[in-house]
Order: C-alpha cells, then sequence, then structure tokens
C-alpha cells in the first residue's frame, strides 16, 4: 500500500503541474513530457505501481524487472543531485512553479524510490557491468533534447542550450560532467542494492552461535 500511496502522489504531482502549466503558462504537452525529470518520475509511477501489483500477487522478479528498478533509482538519484545542483533556482525557468511539487518530484520520490530499492532489493545479481545498459536512457535524452532543441527552439534544461551554456563546448563540458556523475550513481544503485540484499538475507537467515 505504502507503493500503491506514493505512486499515485507522483501522478497526481505531475498530472497537477500539466494541468496548471497549461492553465498558467501556455505550455505545450510535448515540451512538459520532454522534461528528464517528468520521465524519471512517470517511470517511477510505474515501478511502484507494477511493483506493489507484483508482491500482492507474489510474482517472483526476473532479471530484467530489477534492471529496470535499478535505472529508475539511478535515474532519480540523478535528478535529485543535478536539479540540487545546477537548476534549484530556476523554477519558474522549468515550468515549475507549484512549490509542492517541485518538492514531490525532485526531492521527496528520489528519496523514496532509492528507500524501496534498499527494503525490497534485487534478488538476482546485478553487476557494474548490466548495469551500464541503464546509460542508453540519458545518452538518447541528451541526444534527443540536442537535436529537438534548433528545431522548436526550446530546450528543457540551460546546461542542453548552447546559448545558455556557453556554446556546444559548454554543452559537451556539462554533458561530460554529468555522464561522469551518473556512472558513479550507477556504481552507487548497484552497490547499495547488493549489500542490502546481504543484509535482508542475514535478518531472514541469522547464522547459528
Amino acid at each position: 500500500m505504502v507503493r500503491i500511496g506514493f505512486g499515485l502522489l507522483t501522478l497526481v504531482a505531475i498530472v497537477a503541474q500539466l494541468v496548471i502549466g497549461i492553465d498558467r503558462h501556455d505550455t505545450k504537452i510535448s515540451n512538459f513530457l520532454s522534461f528528464f525529470t517528468i520521465e524519471a518520475n512517470l517511470l517511477t509511477v510505474v515501478v511502484l505501481l507494477l511493483g506493489a501489483v507484483l508482491a500482492l500477487w507474489g510474482y517472483e522478479t526476473s532479471l530484467g524487472w530489477e534492471l529496470f528498478r535499478g535505472a529508475v533509482a539511478a535515474y532519480m538519484t540523478t535528478t535529485f543531485i543535478v536539479f540540487a545542483a545546477l537548476l534549484s533556482g530556476l523554477p519558474d525557468n522549468l515550468d515549475l512553479t507549484e512549490p509542492w511539487v517541485n518538492f514531490v518530484l525532485h526531492q521527496l520520490m528520489p528519496i523514496v524510490v532509492v528507500l524501496d530499492w534498499v527494503f525490497s532489493p534485487p534478488q538476482h545479481r546485478i553487476t557494474i557491468r548490466r548495469a551500464l545498459v541503464w546509460l542508453v536512457v540519458p545518452v538518447a535524452y541528451c541526444s534527443y533534447s540536442l537535436i529537438r532543441g534548433p528545431i522548436v527552439d526550446w530546450y528543457p534544461y540551460p546546461f542542453l542550450n548552447p546559448e545558455a551554456a556557453g556554446g556546444y563546448p559548454g554543452v559537451v563540458a556539462y554533458s561530460i560532467g554529468i555522464a561522469v556523475l551518473f556512472i558513479g550513481i550507477v556504481w552507487f544503485v548497484v552497490t547499495v542494492g547488493a549489500r542490502a540484499c546481504e543484509w535482508w538475507a542475514t535478518r531472514a537467515h541469522p547464522a547459528s552461535p
């Protein structure tokens, strides 16, 4: 029920911000859905609601599902850190004018997703090598944003906008920095999942005296 509650809260926050954005700022749906924050949080809704259903029905999780969960944890952790480091002073530029929405999507839900990963860790072994597949989405997102930006004259974030980032060299520098950060986050998520799995296994089957 906790997963369902947070999943629905995330969905309500996304829909509320979209409705408010359209009403007050004439926000385009295509632009709204082009924010990495929105995409990562939509994936969070899937992870939490579908995860709750699988748990209630007693289904065993597959390696593919756990890789997906880990990917979402990595994307949400990236959202948390990048927002805090680069974007926290720019809520209006990000079409996030509602403080409670900003809190839910950028701060609360990244923590919830990581805690979900800790309290329900992967039962299949996830290695760093396997987890590198998580890089596909950020790379695809960056490519999409840079290709679409000049066409529609709009970028989701200042560090992807050549005019705001000091030209394409600035965009490349930011992108490399975020890529290095993301690789560190991949290591963090994989390591935390493995350690949590070991800890819960020890609690379930304590060593004999």
